[in-house]
């Protein structure tokens, strides 16, 4: 998790981020506690270490304060990932102006997954998306805090302890696909 952003203007920031041939997915989420206006929204884009110029990702908001992009699926190919630094930038605008944009985005639905497929659904109801996002979010977020260190200044977390949530958040899922329904855990 990083969270080293730098600041660009008062509405745009950038994150460096080290090694692009490694990375394969992003997940950009509002921190809890954190405020974004209902009249404005973020959008996120990715610049490529061998494209000059920034790509539209998606958007966050207060309405829908996480997502998740598939960086190397939108690289396209090698060269694009090849070693170097990727940028993620984030503007904050208004919701009008940030709509406009993400309509020109291409509309392609995620294959579901197999291992997953129907185990958040009960009785032919389901549990509102965004809710169900920010109990994921927030449970990654409280196991991997305590595995949180400092270095050169900026928190970081071990890629091991990412893998050993998500492993666990599998075998939870397995046992019990109703978990994130329920209002505690």
């Amino acid at each position: 998790m990083q969270t080293n952003l730098q600041s660009l203007s008062p509405t745009q920031f950038v994150f460096v981020l080290p090694s692009a041939a490694s990375i394969n997915h992003l997940v950009v989420f509002l921190l809890p506690g954190t405020v974004l206006p209902e009249t404005h929204a973020a959008t996120v884009h990715i610049r490529f270490p061998s494209r000059g110029s920034f790509q539209l990702l998606g958007a966050i908001s207060a309405a829908k304060p996480s997502a998740i992009f598939r960086v190397r699926a939108m690289a396209g190919d090698a060269q694009s990932l090849a070693d170097g630094e990727v940028t993620l930038g984030i503007s904050v605008e208004d919701v009008a102006s940030v709509d406009a944009q993400l309509a020109s985005l291409p509309s392609v639905p995620a294959p579901p997954l197999p291992h997953l497929e129907g185990a958040l659904v009960r009785a032919g109801r389901s549990v509102d998306t965004l809710l169900l996002a920010q109990r994921v979010i927030g449970n990654a977020f409280n196991y991997l805090g305590s595995f949180s260190i400092a270095v050169q200044g900026e928190e970081v977390v071990p890629l091991k302890a990412f893998r050993e949530w998500w492993v666990k958040f599998e075998k939870k899922v397995e046992y019990d696909p109703t978990f994130l329904e329920r209002e505690t855990e």
